[in-house]
């Protein structure tokens, strides 16, 4: 079984702030993606969205402390003025799993390679400093096999153990998939033995 990470925050959900720097529009958002295929997958539905756009300035971070991958892109702008900046401001809010996409509309006014640093912080900032995030919990999935006769009281003890039932299957016995916050893992482990007098172990079906 893999060693447990460390909690750290992720985004709740989508969040998008707007800002106007000399006439160009400078749309944020901010969203959660757990694997890279999901950071890819954010970019296109906001290039997607704003097809229009002159820009479209990305920076994410999958996963947490010694487990990361990074990504960004100046996507056409002075090389370093957006991209890095961006990303910078992403690795110091301390949130994982984030992925962020400043959408530029150039207002005709250039604004140098110091404007356009400040300008894509600025945005990413007031982005994350808005965002509302949660601890992740890491979960596993659990297989408990049980007779017809425990059933209940199986059920009982996995909601007292923040379990959340993901599928029933009645055959000669019940099968129960259930997900817990890891730290449950072991407590529920022990009071389904001492339930079926030492007869029924969970077996973790991922790690």
């Amino acid at each position: 079984m893999a060693s447990p990470q460390e909690p750290y925050l992720v985004p709740v959900e989508r969040h998008r702030i707007e800002i106007e720097v000399a006439r160009s529009r400078f749309i944020t958002t901010v969203d959660l993606a757990e694997t890279v295929e999901d950071a890819k997958a954010f970019l296109a539905s906001i290039r997607a969205e704003m097809p229009d756009a002159s820009h479209h300035v990305y920076a994410f971070r999958v996963g947490y402390g010694a487990s990361v991958t990074e990504g960004m892109s100046d996507d056409g702008e002075p090389s370093g003025t957006s991209g890095p900046p961006t990303l910078a401001v992403v690795r110091g809010s301390g949130i994982g799993d984030i992925a962020l996409v400043t959408t530029r509309y150039f207002g005709g006014t250039k604004l140098g390679t110091g404007g356009l640093v400040r300008a894509y912080s600025e945005a990413a900032h007031i982005a994350i400093n808005e965002l509302k995030t949660e601890p992740k919990i890491e979960k596993r999935l659990l297989g408990i096999e049980i007779p017809y006769s425990l059933f209940e009281q199986t059920k009982l003890l996995i909601a007292e153990h923040h379990g959340e039932t993901e599928s029933e299957d009645f055959g000669a016995e019940v099968m129960v998939m259930a997900r817990f916050p890891l730290v449950d893992v072991e407590p529920f482990t022990v009071a389904l033995r001492d339930l079926s007098a030492g007869k029924v172990t969970p077996l973790v079906l991922d790690d």
